[in-house]
């Protein structure tokens, strides 16, 4: 049996056709780039959310004017909703994961809420990437918006490099 020159023609073109759609994908693919390495994860419950840092001086250390400016503009974000949000309840249990750059330098996590005002979620963590997880009913306050701030500290020079917040709105 042979094949007719339609047959060849067709079948050629599906090769050429396959192909030319791998050869994009893979361009595609290769064109990504490397993800943002300073992403903050939040993790509560089964969900999570990541940000970009709010304050972030390219890996350098973050001056006092623009520390105290970078809080009166986290209020800012607080009071119009546009910090990065998510919703808990009293029976999630809260975590924070942070790229293997940060864990190198050195980075802290706490809320503005619990028994005594800050609660730690993280602290003096260094070359660890999650802060592990702990039941959100000891981290919230009583306002229903709890404000998880996290902190890249370098630990040699206390320098502040990076500062993320996020909120978590309380659901009964």
């Amino acid at each position: 049996m042979s094949l007719s020159t339609r047959a060849i023609a067709a079948i050629g073109a599906v090769v050429v056709i396959g192909a030319g759609t791998v050869g994009i994908s893979i361009a595609h693919a290769a064109d990504q780039g490397k993800p943002d390495e300073h992403v903050v994860t939040l993790t509560v419950g089964r969900s999570s959310i990541t940000s970009a840092p709010f304050c972030y001086n390219d890996g350098k250390a973050l001056p006092q004017d623009v520390l105290a400016k970078c809080q009166v503009d986290a209020k800012k974000a607080r009071e119009a909703n546009t910090l990065p949000s998510t919703d808990v309840q009293a029976s999630d249990r809260i975590g924070v994961g942070v790229p293997p750059s940060v864990a190198d330098r050195g980075w802290f996590a706490f809320t503005d809420g619990g028994a005594q005002g800050q609660t730690p979620l993280a602290q003096d963590t260094r070359g660890t990437t999650w802060s592990g997880s702990v039941a959100a009913s000891q981290v919230l306050n009583s306002s229903g918006t709890t404000t998880v701030t996290v902190v890249e500290a370098d630990q040699k020079t206390q320098e502040i490099l990076g500062i993320w917040y996020f909120d978590m709105k309380t659901q009964d």
